[in-house]
């Protein structure tokens, strides 16, 4: 298959505010972060929002949503554009459960942590003894998420640029063309096939080891089916007292290898909630 490259966009790291919403995206925004529920308001909202994609014509905003500051370029990156426009409709439930388990020692790792809508959102809800860690392979996106940690005043959250996999070292990681959220060490798109690049790779158990935690209360894995590469050896290797307490993934057991539900089952985790595409299993 012939290479594809990735389109170019490159980020801006200039002061923060420099891309403060003009008058009439304010307007835009306002409506589209005010949508209800309903099936015809999202339709309006998603209406509105590409309204509002087409007129920033690749240029980010600089904007509190989910509760902290962050620049935002919602072009080629799904998870942008729901942060930027609609973030009532951004995994409302999943974050909702990880806010109501937040606590002063919080420890959570965020694995494809984008541009940090989780990892930040959870930092905003837990105290200042926190460990919240955010694990971002592609080096476009691992700079907007450090450029969104150091616009909020959490000292809680550290950022690592690598991929995780089952073995240390370097990794291919297909990168899809239009929508950077989709990129994993998978192939799992026709979009992400030719584009490739390589970036460091670590174990999930490497990384644990060596940020010294004691305890996991939460981990959240946004991959795009290869959780089960991660999470397999993970706790086949690792001491019961540093299995996460609650695990949220993106179902898709038709991309993986082993019956990855089934193995967390085995192990005692239990489903407590189900939404749209993700679930989160939690062990007592």
């Amino acid at each position: 298959m012939p290479q594809r490259a990735v389109k170019p966009q490159g980020n801006d790291l200039s002061d923060f505010g420099a891309h403060a919403p003009s008058p009439r995206m304010e307007a835009i925004l306002r409506l589209t972060r005010r949508a209800g529920d309903s099936w015809l308001h999202k339709r309006i909202a998603f209406l509105l929002r590409g309204v509002g994609v087409r007129a920033l014509a690749g240029q980010p905003l600089d904007v509190q949503a989910l509760g902290v500051w962050m620049r935002l370029y919602p072009q080629q990156n799904v998870c942008e554009k729901r942060i930027l426009f609609t973030p009532q409709y951004f995994d409302a439930q999943e974050r909702a459960y990880l806010a109501s388990r937040a606590h002063d020692r919080f420890v959570f790792l965020d694995i494809g942590a984008n541009v940090g809508g989780y990892a930040l959102s959870v930092a905003a809800q837990a105290g200042p003894g926190a460990r919240i860690l955010a694990i971002e392979p592609q080096p476009e996106v691992y700079e907007r998420l450090v450029y969104n940690i150091r616009q909020n005043p959490f000292a809680t959250v550290k950022a690592l640029d690598c991929a995780v996999a089952d073995r240390d070292g370097e990794i291919t990681l297909f990168v899809h063309y239009d929508n950077r959220g989709e990129s994993s060490i998978r192939i799992v798109s026709s979009d992400a096939a030719g584009a490739k690049i390589t970036v460091p790779a670590k174990s999930l158990a490497s990384i644990v080891q060596e940020e010294g935690y004691d305890h996991i209360d939460a981990i959240k894995l946004d991959v795009e089916g290869a959780e089960d590469v991660i999470l397999e050896p993970y706790f086949r290797t690792m001491p019961e007292a540093l299995w996460p307490k609650a695990i949220l993934i993106e179902e898709a057991p038709q991309r993986w290898s082993v019956d990855l539900i089934g193995l967390l089952k085995a192990r005692g985790y239990r489903e407590v909630l189900r939404t749209r595409q993700n679930l989160i299993l939690e062990r007592p």
